[in-house]
Parts: C-alpha cells; sequence; structure tokens
C-alpha cells in the first residue's frame, strides 16, 4: 500500500502541474477545436490510460503524432499499469511458490513477454505499441537485472556497460522510424540498459559524471516537459529549433523538478485518509477543469460569434468523404459498425441515381480513389449518368493480396472482396469504364506498380476504357487544421507553397510516361484539376482542396469538379468515357 502511495506522490503532482500549465497556454493560444482536443486526453493522462485512448485514436486520418500535447504520457500509463499490477502478482504467486521458484517463473514469463511482444508487432502493430502486454516484457527485465545480478570484476563490468551502451547509441542511429516496433528490435535498447543495469559501474564517467546524474535527476521532469515542446514546434511551424528546444526542455525540466518534484508529500497508511492526500486533490481539479472546457465545446466564448461560425462552417466541409456523409469510401474506423462485408463494400452508387440509364462506370481504389467520389458524383450529374464506387483504406487495384497498409487492418479483408469484384466486372465486362485512384507513389515504393498495369492492360484489352487519377498535391502539413487556425488567428489566406512536397508531381509524371502509349487508357491531368496555387475561392475565402496534406476534402473534390468542367481537357478527357444514351 505504500509503495502505490509513493508512486503516486512521485508522478501525479508533476504530471498534474504539466496538465494545468497546458490548459492555461491552451487558454491564450489554442482554437476551441485543439483546445477541446487537449481537454480530452488531460483525463485520460492523469487516469493513466492515455494509452488506450491514444491506441483508439490511432485510426487512418488521426492528428499527426507532432500534434497530440500529452501523447507522451501513453509510456507512463503502461508504467503505471505496471505498479499496479506487478505486485499483486507477485503477492499471489508467492503464496504458492518458493523464493527460487517465483524467480525462475518471472525469467520464463519475461521471455514469453519478448515472443508474444514480437507476434504482436507482426499482427497487430496498433495495439502492440501502446498496449501494456506488449510492453510488460521491458519493465519485467528489469527485475531481472535485480533478482538475478551478475559478480564481475572491474575489467569485465566495463566492458559490460559499454557493450549495453553500444545497443542503446546503435538503437538510436540504425533504427528508423519505418521499422515495426517495438518487435524484435526493442531487444537492443531494452537488452542494452539491462547489461548497463548489470555493469553496475557507479563510478563510471560516461554515467557517473555530474552531468549525467543531474539530467538523471531531472528525467522524469524532463520527459514530462519536453514533448509538449516539441509540439509547440510543430504547432507554429518553428523551422531550425531543435538545439533551442533542448535547451527549453532541459531548463524547464529542471524548473518542475526543483519547485514540484523535489516537494515531499506526506504518506498514507489507511484508504480513510485518502482525501488528504494532495495528489488525489490535485488530480481531481485539474481534471474538472478540463471537464468544463469540453462541455464548453473548447471554450467558443473566447472569440467572436462570427469568426467561431464561420470556422465551424469550415470545418463541416473540409472533411474526408465517408458513408455518414453520403459517399462511398469505405472507412472502417468511421464506423465501428462496419463489418467485412461484401454487398456494403462494393454495392454504392453516386452520380445521376434517378437515371434509369445503366451504371458502366466504376470508381475503384483506395482511400485516394474514395476521396475523388464527390468529384465525379458532380461531374456524373452534369452528364446526367449514375456510377458506382468501390473503395477502402490502402486497396491498390491489383488481384494479389499484397497491400501497401497493414494486413491487421480491417480494411485489408474488405480489399480482398472489392479486388474479387474488380476481377470479376473486368473478366465478364461488367463495366465500360474503370477510374482508378491510389497513392500511386506508395505503389511504386512497395513494388506493386507491374501488377497494377497488368490490371490496366487486362481491362484495356477487353475493350474497357480505363482513366487514371493523378494524386493531388501532397503538404508536410495537417492542411485543414492549419486552415481553420488561421481563421481563429486571422491569418488567412493560408499560404501554402512553402509546404508542398514534390514527390506527388513525380510520380504523376512517371504513371503518364507509363500509360503514354497504351490503347483505351488515359491518365487525367492533374492542372485539369486543380488551379495553379492549389487553392480556391469560395465566398471571398481562399481555400485549399486539401482536406489533412494527402487528400482532398469534400468541399475541395467539389471545386476541383468546377474547375475540371471550365477546363479545355474537359470536352477531350469526357469524349474517351461511353455512356448508354
Amino acid at each position: 500500500f505504500k509503495f502505490y502511495v509513493a508512486r503516486a506522490n512521485r508522478i501525479i503532482p508533476t504530471l498534474a502541474a504539466l496538465c494545468l500549465a497546458l490548459l492555461v497556454f491552451g487558454w491564450f493560444f489554442l482554437p476551441p477545436f485543439d483546445y477541446k482536443t487537449l481537454a480530452k486526453h488531460i483525463p485520460n493522462s492523469l487516469g493513466f490510460f492515455s494509452n488506450i485512448a491514444y491506441w483508439k485514436e490511432s485510426g487512418y486520418f488521426e492528428a499527426a503524432s507532432k500534434e497530440k500535447w500529452l501523447l507522451h504520457t501513453w509510456s507512463l500509463s503502461v508504467e503505471w499499469q505496471f505498479y499496479i499490477l506487478y505486485p499483486l502478482v507477485l503477492i499471489t504467486l508467492k503464496r504458492f511458490l518458493t523464493v527460487q521458484n517465483l524467480k525462475k517463473l518471472l525469467l520464463i514469463t519475461t521471455l514469453l513477454g519478448f515472443i508474444f511482444s514480437v507476434i504482436m508487432t507482426m499482427a497487430w502493430p496498433g495495439g502492440a505499441y501502446f498496449l501494456f502486454p506488449a510492453r510488460a516484457w521491458e519493465m519485467l527485465l528489469g527485475g531481472i537485472a535485480y533478482i538475478y545480478p551478475l559478480s564481475l570484476d572491474k575489467k569485465k563490468s566495463k566492458l559490460l556497460e559499454m557493450a549495453g551502451l553500444a545497443l542503446v547509441l546503435g538503437s538510436y542511429i540504425f533504427i528508423s522510424e519505418d521499422a515495426a516496433w517495438p518487435g524484435y528490435l526493442a531487444a537492443f535498447p531494452v537488452f542494452g540498459a539491462f547489461l548497463i543495469l548489470q555493469a553496475e559501474r557507479n563510478d563510471s564517467l560516461l554515467t557517473g559524471n555530474v552531468v549525467f546524474q543531474k539530467i538523471g535527476k531531472w528525467s522524469y521532469s524532463i520527459y514530462l516537459w519536453h514533448w509538449p515542446v516539441v509540439v509547440a514546434i510543430n504547432y507554429y511551424l518553428i523551422e531550425n529549433f531543435a538545439i533551442p528546444g533542448l535547451v527549453i526542455s532541459l531548463l524547464l525540466g529542471y524548473l518542475s523538478y526543483r519547485f514540484i518534484e523535489s516537494k515531499k508529500f506526506p504518506p498514507f497508511t489507511q484508504w480513510k485518509s485518502i482525501l488528504k492526500v494532495k495528489a488525489v486533490w490535485m488530480t481531481l481539479a485539474v481534471g474538472s477543469i478540463a471537464l468544463f472546457i469540453i462541455i464548453n465545446n473548447g471554450s467558443e466564448s473566447r472569440y467572436k460569434d462570427s469568426t467561431v461560425n464561420l470556422a465551424n462552417s469550415f470545418s463541416e466541409k473540409i472533411v474526408m468523404p465517408l458513408r455518414r456523409n453520403g459517399y462511398c469510401y469505405y472507412y472502417f474506423d468511421d464506423d465501428k459498425s462496419l463489418t467485412v462485408d461484401k454487398h456494403k463494400g462494393t454495392e454504392c452508387f453516386l452520380g445521376d441515381k434517378e437515371s434509369q440509364k445503366k451504371v458502366n462506370t466504376l470508381v475503384f481504389g483506395s482511400s485516394f480513389a474514395g476521396h475523388t467520389d464527390p468529384f465525379w458524383d458532380s461531374i456524373f450529374k452534369k452528364e446526367k449518368q449514375p456510377f458506382q464506387s468501390v473503395s477502402t483504406s490502402w486497396c491498390s487495384p491489383i488481384f494479389s493480396d499484397d497491400f501497401t497498409g497493414p494486413k491487421s487492418d480491417t480494411a485489408y479483408g474488405q480489399c480482398l472482396l472489392n479486388r474479387e469484384f474488380l476481377k470479376k466486372s473486368i473478366q465478364s465486362n461488367a463495366f465500360k469504364n474503370i477510374i482508378f485512384g491510389d497513392k500511386w507513389d506508395d505503389v511504386l515504393e512497395q513494388g506493386y506498380m507491374d501488377q497494377f498495369y497488368d490490371v490496366v492492360k487486362l481491362a484495356a484489352s477487353q475493350g474497357i476504357h480505363v482513366f487514371i487519377m493523378p494524386v493531388p498535391t501532397y503538404y508536410s502539413i495537417n492542411v485543414r487544421k492549419q486552415f481553420l487556425r488561421a481563421v481563429y488567428f486571422d491569418k488567412l489566406p493560408l499560404n501554402l507553397a512553402k509546404y508542398e512536397e514534390l514527390n506527388s508531381n513525380d510520380v504523376n509524371e512517371y504513371l503518364t510516361e507509363k500509360f503514354a502509349n497504351m490503347e483505351n487508357v488515359y491518365m487525367i491531368p492533374k492542372k485539369a484539376l486543380y488551379s495553379p496555387t492549389n487553392t480556391f475561392q469560395y465566398n471571398g475565402i481562399t481555400v485549399p482542396y486539401s482536406f489533412e496534406g494527402r487528400h482532398q476534402s469534400v468541399i475541395g473534390a467539389i471545386n476541383a469538379a468546377s474547375y475540371f468542367m471550365k477546363s479545355e481537357s474537359y470536352d477531350s478527357v469526357m469524349s474517351h468515357f461511353i455512356f448508354d444514351k
């Protein structure tokens, strides 16, 4: 019981102070939608289940990690869950096992935990990253270092420490953010730390010097404050700020340790005394403030009604085309009730649905096909034609079981059904026109472009007219959020040019060349769809076509259609469609 109290007094006051500081900061510098999100995350962090919350948020279109002010507390939640469960398990097992057998069991459990983590990372990467079961072995190994200490002479101890440091530093240098994590690669930094502990070199020049000792003493506070500094740098798009950010993190960590963390909070030994614990009151107080902000929709009253109404209007328009807002893209994270169902996934129609004309056009692909639904919906209504749209996340137009996303995602099963539908449709000539859309740079980078070429070739040889949609301009920022922030902070128009990524143009040029000489295949030119500035005018306001920086939004797709219908290419492109009269 004292152990739990000690952990609470050690962890909660500094964490609560950070949360309170962020709420004060947010009042002055965050628009309502960001402020509300921050407020929602605070109870998760103070309640030590933020790892579960962030795991649930790790969807296809969720906010980038560097926009979540308390994302780093997921690891604190995992540790706290370990602190709660581990002592109880030990106490229970001690009633049935001798100390020696208990030690052996812990060794076996740690090894099995590592194996489970590796398997879980392959099968369920999001859960493996955030959830306790895949992470427990990392902390259990620290216990192994304690119950199985090594007796080494000075020379061997030094070699062990150097080996541990090499593993830790090598992990930093050689493991990239693209690696599946934690998985087997996590063994390198974790085992490196294990070796350093086993070396027990308290007089080490590397770890025992005054600078590292001080950083170690302040490390919890540095950990708490460093991530909000990272988020602030990214939130305000500050460039070349890594070194100043590091200095600020160390300074805030020191101040946090000096004035909060180092303060002694009195322990208590009975549950009836819990209401006397300051850590409990700090949690309740900060949690209550966060709840107030959530209820008041991010404290919208801080801004003029006209500004709030304008921002809310655009927040409803700059969205991804989904099933729930009238389109066909099958995004499972949007609606948890969606299941892998062949008919749900493939039977969706847009355009002039009231027409008695035969549906002879199919839009097919990934979310980059789905985001064109409003675009083609506008055009086909003008042409008085219906069309069918079949798309789900990462679903490239190929016939194999290759997948650009994680195969553990629900979309994978639906994609296989979609591909079977596509294959049968081509073989039976069910459609006269097929429009393909995907994130073509991923298809190219992962080596699936030849498979796509074969699909296009097969369709074209059947007399089907194939149209390939270009990818839009990519951005290094979340365009939707930056636009809405600009509305609140009166910073319109938003300057997007400096955040453009050129690889989208490269892959469009590649596709144009690859299919240039194939009969019945037409690459729709990007310049015919979007203005040179990648923006359009809406009620006198300059609005980007982009949604989150990759896909186009509903309002963006509709205005791209309007731009396309006025372009010189429109009649030429549409003349290649085969429509029933």
